[in-house]
C-alpha cells in the first residue's frame, strides 16, 4: 500500500521586513498516475492562490528521474502583515497530507527611522518603487520635486487615532495628506507589537494530523507550573513537571476540531486534522475473457466495509449513473463492476483505486463463431411485385444490407427489419432498378450472406396509334416503316411473319429490332404486299402477339369495255357518280355512240376502260292514232289504231 506524504517541508521561519523568503514542499510521485493537487493557506481558510501577484508567487516543477514534485511559495519583500500561520495541503484522489508553519516578520536590527505620516502619504512624482505602491499617478510622468517648506511638528497620527472616521478626510486636507486611501491602507498594515506569552513557555503547534483510529499527543509547557486555572477543553490531561500532555486514543472523525488550552488569562489553540486510514485492496481484479452479449462481473475486495472505491476504464473514471452501461455494486468489502451485455468496445484494461492501493485486470470481449441458420435465396420477381429477402444467423447482432456493393439505408420504399437473429429486407413494389446482387453483412463479423434478385416484366406490344382494327394503309410504290413500341424485362425476342413465312432482317420486306421497339420495313410497297402481318414477343416472363393489317392502295385498273368506232370523245358527266349505273341525257336519236368509263379514288383517276359496243339511241313513240273498236266478245274487246294493234284483256 502507498500513501501520500510530504517528504520535504519547512516548519518555521523568521524573516526581516523587505526581505524575501521561499517555502518548499516536495511530494514523491512514484505511485501516482497524475500530478497531486497542492494548496497554500494562510490561517485556516485563506487560499493564497487568489493572492498571487507582485509580492506572492507560486511555482512548481517535476524531476523525472527521481519522480518528485516540488512546490514553492515565494514571498517577496515581506511586510509586517505577512506574519502568521501558513499551511500547505497536498491531495491526490482520496489521499491527503498537510504541513503547517509560522512566519514571524520583525524589523531589521538597524534603528527604524522616524516616520512623518504626512510626507509618507503625500503624492509625489519621482517614480520610485514606494511611490508606486501608494501613488500610481507617479508612474504617469516625471517632474521636478519641489522643495517642501518646513511645517510645525504636529502629531497627525495621534489626531487620526483619536478622531472620528468621518473626520479623516478633513484632517488629511488640513495637513496636506492628499493620498487618503493610501493612508488608510497603511494604517491597517502598521506593525503589531509582538507580545511574549507569560503563561506558556512552549505552546501548541499550529496544527496536528492523525489517521483515523490512531493516537495523537498534545503538549504545552507552562512558564509557571504553579499557575492556576489551567484547563484543557474536551479531554483529561497528564502532568509531567511543567508539561501538560493530552492523549486522544482511537481518534474518530468527530475529533477533527480546534482545541484550546488556557492558563490564567492566556489561551493557546491548535487544529487537529483526522484522516481516514488507507483503504487496502485485499483481493485484486482478475483477467476475464467473454463473448459479446454476455454478462460480465469484475470483483475485488478491500480492507474496510463500504469504502470509497473508484473504477477506471483505460484510465477514465467510471460513474454509477442510471444511464451508464456500467453498474457498480457494493456488498460490504466486496466491490463489483457489472456489464449486462458486453460489447466489443468493452475490451479494455479496468482498474480499481483506493486510498491505499490499486488493482487492474484486462477484459477481452470476443465474438462468438457465427453460423448461418437460413441463407438468402436468389429470387425472380415480376415488375410491381414484392421483394422479400430473409436470413437467420446464430447471434443476435445488428447488420447492414448492400446492393451491388453499395450500402442500402431504410426509407419509405425500402424496409429493413431485425428481430432477434432474423433479418429481413422488403421492397413492396419491385422496379427494374431493383435488380442486382444483394448482401447482408453482420456487424463485427468478417462474413457476408449474398443472393441475386432478378426483376422480370412480361412483354407487351403498344398498338395505341394503329386504331381499332390495327390497319395501316400505304400507297403502292412508297416505302413503309411501321414502328411498334415494346416493353418487357428482360428485353423480349421479336418475331414477324406473314402467313407461314417468317420475316428476316434483310430483303425488301424485313423486320428491324431495337431495345424498346420493333420496325416492319417495306421498301417499295406493292399491291401483293397487302394482308395481315403477325408480330410475336417472348421472354421468360411470358409472350404477347398481335395481327397488323397492311393495305396497299394503287390507281384502279382500266374498266373492261367493248371495242369502239369513234372519232371524238365527249364527257357525259362532270360530277362524280358514286353508282355503277348512269343515265346520259341529250343524246341524239339515230346517232351511233360508244362509251368509256373512268374510275376515281383518293389517289387519282384511272385509265379509261375499253370502249363499249356502239349503240343508237331511239326517241319515245307518240300516242296511238285512229283508235277504233274492231271486235267485241264476252271476254274481250279488240281495238285498232294506226300501225299498231293492242289487245286488252279484261
Amino acid at each position: 500500500s502507498t500513501s501520500l506524504v510530504l517528504i520535504s517541508s519547512q516548519r518555521n521561519s523568521l524573516q526581516a521586513v523587505r526581505g524575501n523568503i521561499t517555502f518548499i514542499a516536495k511530494v514523491e510521485a512514484k505511485d501516482l498516475l497524475r500530478k497531486p493537487n497542492v494548496k497554500w493557506f494562510k490561517g485556516k481558510w485563506m487560499d493564497l492562490a487568489s493572492k498571487a501577484g507582485k509580492h506572492l508567487q507560486l511555482k512548481e516543477s517535476f524531476e523525472r528521474h527521481t519522480k518528485i514534485h516540488t512546490f514553492e511559495m515565494h514571498i517577496i519583500q515581506a511586510k509586517e502583515n505577512y506574519a502568521g500561520n501558513y499551511r500547505c495541503e497536498v491531495s491526490y484522489k482520496d489521499k491527503f497530507d498537510s504541513c503547517s508553519f509560522d512566519l514571524e516578520v520583525t524589523e531589521s536590527s538597524q534603528a527604524a527611522p522616524s516616520i512623518d505620516i504626512r510626507s509618507a502619504f503625500k503624492r509625489s512624482g519621482d517614480g520610485q518603487d514606494d511611490a508606486g505602491e501608494l501613488d500610481f499617478s507617479g508612474l504617469l510622468k516625471r517632474r521636478e520635486v519641489k522643495q517642501q517648506e518646513e511645517e510645525p511638528e504636529v502629531d497627525v497620527w495621534e489626531l487620526l487615532k483619536n478622531a472620528n472616521p468621518s473626520e479623516y478626510e478633513k484632517i488629511a486636507f488640513q495637513y496636506g495628506i492628499t493620498d487618503l486611501r493610501g493612508m488608510l491602507k497603511r494604517l491597517k498594515r502598521m506593525r503589531r507589537e509582538v507580545k511574549k506569552s507569560a503563561a506558556f513557555a512552549k505552546g501548541l503547534d499550529p496544527a496536528y494530523q492523525v489517521d483515523k483510529g490512531g493516537k495523537v499527543r498534545f503538549m504545552v509547557e507552562l512558564a509557571d507550573p504553579t499557575l492556576s486555572g489551567f484547563i484543557v477543553y474536551k479531554y483529561i490531561f497528564e502532568h509531567k513537571g511543567n508539561q501538560r500532555i493530552l492523549f486522544i486514543n482511537n481518534c474518530t472523525m468527530t475529533d477533527d476540531a480546534r482545541y484550546y488550552v488556557t492558563a490564567g488569562d492566556e489561551k493557546c489553540s491548535t487544529e487537529l486534522f483526522v484522516r481516514d486510514p488507507p483503504i487496502l485492496v485485499t483481493k485484486g481484479l482478475e483477467d476475464t475473457n467473454t463473448y459479446v452479449g454476455e454478462r460480465v462481473e469484475l470483483s475485488c475486495e478491500v480492507s474496510e466495509d463500504d469504502a470509497n472505491v473508484k473504477w477506471f476504464k483505460n484510465g477514465v473514471e467510471l460513474t454509477n449513473e442510471p444511464k451508464s452501461r456500467y453498474r457498480i455494486k457494493v456488498e460490504g468489502k466486496k466491490h463489483t463492476l457489472i456489464i449486462e451485455e458486453a460489447a466489443k468496445n468493452d475490451s479494455a484494461t479496468y482498474s480499481v483505486m483506493t486510498t491505499g492501493g490499486q488493482s487492474e485486470a484486462k477484459l477481452s470481449v470476443d465474438l462468438r463463431p457465427l453460423k448461418i441458420s437460413l441463407a438468402l435465396e436468389d429470387q425472380t420477381v415480376r415488375l410491381g411485385q414484392e421483394i422479400h429477402l430473409k436470413c437467420e444467423i446464430s447471434e443476435n447482432v445488428e447488420g447492414k444490407w448492400y446492393k451491388n456493393g453499395q450500402l442500402v439505408e431504410a426509407s419509405d420504399r425500402v424496409k429493413l427489419y431485425h428481430k432477434g437473429r432474423i433479418h429481413r429486407f422488403i421492397i413492396a413494389s419491385a422496379a427494374v432498378d431493383d435488380e442486382g446482387e444483394y448482401m447482408f453483412v453482420p456487424d463485427a463479423y468478417n462474413i457476408n450472406i449474398p443472393c441475386k434478385v432478378h426483376v422480370v416484366d412480361p412483354p407487351k406490344l403498344h398498338l395505341d396509334g394503329l386504331g381499332e382494327d390495327n390497319t395501316v394503309t400505304v400507297v403502292a410504290g412508297s416505302k413503309l416503316r411501321l414502328e411498334i413500341p415494346i416493353t418487357g424485362e428482360p428485353t423480349p425476342k421479336v418475331m414477324w411473319s406473314k402467313g407461314d413465312k417468317w420475316l428476316t432482317d434483310s430483303g425488301r420486306i424485313r423486320a428491324e429490332t431495337y431495345p424498346d421497339s420493333s420496325c416492319l420495313v417495306i421498301d417499295t410497297a406493292e399491291r401483293e404486299d397487302s394482308g395481315p402481318f403477325r408480330i410475336t414477343l417472348k421472354n421468360e416472363a411470358g409472350e404477347d402477339t398481335a395481327l397488323i393489317n397492311i393495305k396497299v392502295v394503287d390507281v384502279p385498273d382500266p374498266p373492261q369495255a367493248p371495242n369502239k368506232q369513234s372519232s371524238r370523245w365527249m364527257r357525259l358527266n362532270f360530277e362524280l357518280c358514286k353508282e355503277t349505273t348512269f343515265e346520259p341525257k341529250k343524246m341524239i336519236e339515230g346517232v351511233a355512240y360508244e362509251v368509256r368509263v373512268f374510275a376515281v379514288n383518293a389517289i387519282g383517276i384511272s385509265k379509261p376502260s375499253m370502249p363499249s359496243k356502239s349503240f343508237v339511241p331511239l326517241a319515245v313513240t307518240s300516242p296511238p292514232t285512229l283508235l277504233a273498236v274492231d271486235g267485241v266478245t264476252d271476254t274481250s274487246v279488240t281495238m285498232k289504231w294506226r300501225w299498231l294493234c293492242c289487245r286488252v284483256l279484261l
